[in-house]
């Protein structure tokens, strides 16, 4: 099934067209026509299947067939991860969590981030496009980059977890994962937390974990981190 993406639409919507960009890709890419069908999404939930009725180039207008409900999961994963040096590494991350299965990211700078500005149209752009390719029907919300000081004094529930490399008291982030719950995982830049962040979180009741026997890069430390919520929450 190859999926489509239009935010605007709800339960009520009986026809819609989508943008002139999209129109063309519809129209003169894949080359469809009056009467095809195509699947949409508007990255809340709904699946539409709609029937070509206008197959224009500049607004491909469809009429809605039929909508279906995808089921919501049990639990809500928030990465809060801090941007890599190398760009093209955090837009890895962000295509294989929302492949793998997130619902919320927010880029943390960190007293040792290399990089400190981000562009959340790019990014914006690389999650809607991994969401389409593996037919999620749910758009995970990226949030605009703030100080991981700011973060953590932020109000979070469920469980709130930081990793971390510091040879300190930690357990293993398998052995406290509690399924069916909130997660809010912290992880750090290139150089790791400083002292003072982990401090931090500890105060406000942050879990430190490690991930592993050995040290992962920044995105591999958030992918490992995603898919262990996953698997923790798999039927």
């Amino acid at each position: 099934m190859q999926l489509f993406y239009n935010p605007a639409i709800d339960e009520t919507t009986e026809t819609f067209s989508f943008d002139k960009e999209e129109s063309k890709h519809i129209i003169k890419v894949l080359r469809k026509k009056d009467t095809d069908i195509l699947y949409v999404t508007n990255g809340s939930g709904l699946l539409f299947k709609t029937e070509i009725t206008l197959a224009s180039d500049n607004k491909c207008t469809v009429q809605v067939l039929e909508i279906e409900k995808a089921k919501a999961s049990k639990y809500k994963l928030h990465l809060a991860v801090a941007p890599t040096k190398m760009n093209d590494r955090y837009e890895w991350f962000l295509e294989k969590a929302t492949e793998i299965g997130i619902h919320e990211i927010t880029p943390v700078i960190c007293d040792r981030s290399e990089r400190k500005v981000i562009n959340p149209e790019r990014f914006e752009k690389i999650i809607l496009s991994a969401m389409k390719q593996c037919n999620q029907m749910y758009l995970p919300k990226l949030n605009a980059a703030i100080s991981l000081t700011a973060f953590i004094k932020k109000e979070k529930s469920g469980q709130k977890i930081i990793a971390h490399c510091e040879e300190t008291n930690k357990k293993s982030l398998k052995s406290i994962l509690k399924p069916n719950t909130d997660y809010t995982i912290l992880i750090g830049p290139e150089g790791d937390f400083s002292n003072k962040e982990i401090e931090l979180a500890l105060e406000n009741n942050y879990i430190p974990v490690s991930l592993g026997e050995t040290r992962l890069r920044t995105e591999t430390a958030a992918i490992v981190a995603c898919h262990s919520v996953v698997f923790t929450n798999e039927n």
